[in-house]
């Protein structure tokens, strides 16, 4: 942090302010740093988007995979990096922002002081599935089952994930008892809601498709408030028995705090044009994604605000804050 404050300082001394730098502004390769492997969703949507942004910017996008520590390594490398110019940006899914506050005993960055949003470009929401054998339809039906002596565990991509939360917001929204078996990504808990080893998860959308075809699985609803495209026809949560109902993961690009303003806003332009284009709205759509057109900076601090308020509520319901 203060390395960054001596850019911006020196910067100011020699006359140089912050409408300036923009305007050179790049004058060399920009890397966003990926903090999930490569080939998943977020890369594969980030490197689609990175020749177009270099049209944009006139400079070459550089991706670089940066895991570990559940995002943890990434955001403390941006977080804590030497120059907050604009050069070098991190692409975070929700949880590096809002939950891993409340989820890590010790949190080497601060997720609302140390960055600054430049852009939303997606949603990620889940399709809530259940084992075909049960004689479960629907929301009501599950809570008539969940009620009726039945015992129900669900599988999730690990504690404190998105899925996770989400169906201990369910829970709690409908009344019912189901219990938490966590595992190590959405393959391996899908199969076991196949096998009927637990009753239902939260699933990636984007592999689910194939087993809701094949019947294997039946589809109660997504997570999200407006339906997805590559399901068209599986209704949101909250049109199916659950008001309100809206438990999305999503993703941003922030930069170091301390970044100039103007530098900022050169930089949520060119992402906010890029996520209009029709190609990667396409694309997002086949991943079974949602767009977003993203909204100004100062929106999108209130609702990061907005996010780690609800999402911590729903740790600390669960209990597991502090468990990292």
């Amino acid at each position: 942090m203060l390395l960054r404050k001596i850019f911006v300082t020196v910067a100011l001394i020699a006359g140089i302010g912050s409408a300036a730098i923009a305007e050179t502004f790049p004058s060399r390769p920009i890397m966003l740093v990926v903090p999930l492997g490569a080939g998943g969703a977020m890369d594969v949507i980030i490197r689609t988007m990175g020749p177009k942004l270099t049209e944009i910017l006139g400079q070459p996008i550089v991706v670089e995979n940066k895991t570990g520590g559940g995002t943890v390594t990434a955001a403390q490398y941006v977080a804590k990096s030497a120059s907050a110019d604009g050069y070098t940006l991190l692409v975070a899914p929700s949880g590096t922002l809002t939950t891993n506050a409340v989820l890590y005993k010790t949190l080497p960055y601060d997720p609302i002081h140390d960055f600054i949003p430049i852009a939303l470009y997606t949603k990620v929401p889940f399709v809530l599935v259940v084992n075909s054998a049960l004689p479960i339809n629907n929301i009501p039906d599950l809570v008539r089952y969940a009620k009726g002596g039945n015992t129900l565990s669900y599988a999730s991509t690990g504690t404190g994930a998105v899925p996770h939360l989400a169906t201990e917001l369910l829970k709690s929204a409908l009344g019912i008892e189901m219990t938490h078996v966590p595992y190590r990504g959405a393959p391996p808990a899908l199969t076991d809601v196949l096998a009927g080893h637990v009753q239902l998860t939260f699933a990636d959308p984007s592999i689910a498709p194939p087993m809701l075809k094949d019947g294997k699985v039946r589809a109660l609803g997504v997570s999200s408030l407006t339906r997805i495209g590559i399901m068209p026809d599986v209704p949101p949560l909250a049109d199916a028995g659950v008001p309100g109902f809206e438990a999305v993961s999503w993703h941003m690009v922030v930069a170091p705090a301390g970044t100039p303003p103007d530098v900022v806003e050169k930089l949520h332009a060119a992402f906010k044009a890029v996520g209009k284009m029709p190609e990667i709205q396409d694309k997002l759509v086949s991943m079974g994604l949602i767009p977003v057109d993203t909204p100004a900076v100062p929106e999108l601090r209130k609702f990061l605000g907005s996010e780690m308020v609800k999402w911590r509520r729903q740790v600390e319901k669960a209990g597991i804050a502090g468990s990292m």
